[in-house]
């Protein structure tokens, strides 16, 4: 598994890590993003949006409640949250393959809620505290499609 770490310093550069991604996917991708409450999971996938083109004026909110929100840009998003379905028979009501594995982009908070190999293949990004306003990214590639992903990502930040 491929692999690299950058701190974020503030809401604005975690929410331009997400949007670089966004604009590197192609639909058929699954980002997991894991991490404790606050570490920036939602504002991530707000960056990821907009690099996949959607709508400026669009309200982007996290679906802890609603646990699926579908957004439209250049591709479909499929905001999941599993925060409040960890357990595996409340999950099957969801339909998640269905999203899972589309023609979208389904970006999965709480990622490690899915079963084991549920997923094989993905691009898996963990978020943790290092600091009231500084937060370490991890990206971690789970396959080739992944691997090639996270190369042009890092390669874009090498450039920065």
């Amino acid at each position: 598994m491929k692999s690299f770490t950058v701190v974020s310093r503030s809401a604005v550069q975690t929410r331009n890590w997400g949007r670089r991604l966004g604009k590197f996917l192609h639909g058929g991708e699954i980002v997991g993003l894991t991490g404790e409450l606050g570490t920036g999971k939602t504002c991530f996938t707000h960056g990821l949006a907009a690099g996949l083109e959607v709508e400026k004026n669009t309200w982007l909110r996290s679906p802890t409640f609603t646990l699926i929100n579908e957004y439209h840009g250049r591709l479909p998003i499929y905001h999941i949250d599993l925060y409040r379905v960890p357990a595996s028979q409340e999950r099957e009501g969801l339909d998640l393959p269905d999203f899972l594995f589309s023609d979208g982009v389904a970006v999965v908070e709480w990622f490690q809620y899915l079963a084991p190999g549920e997923v094989d293949e993905c691009l898996e990004v963990l978020l943790e505290h290092v600091s009231a306003r500084e937060r370490r990214l991890t990206f971690m590639a789970r396959g080739q499609r992944y691997e090639a992903i996270l190369e042009r990502l890092h390669g874009e930040n090498l450039k920065s």
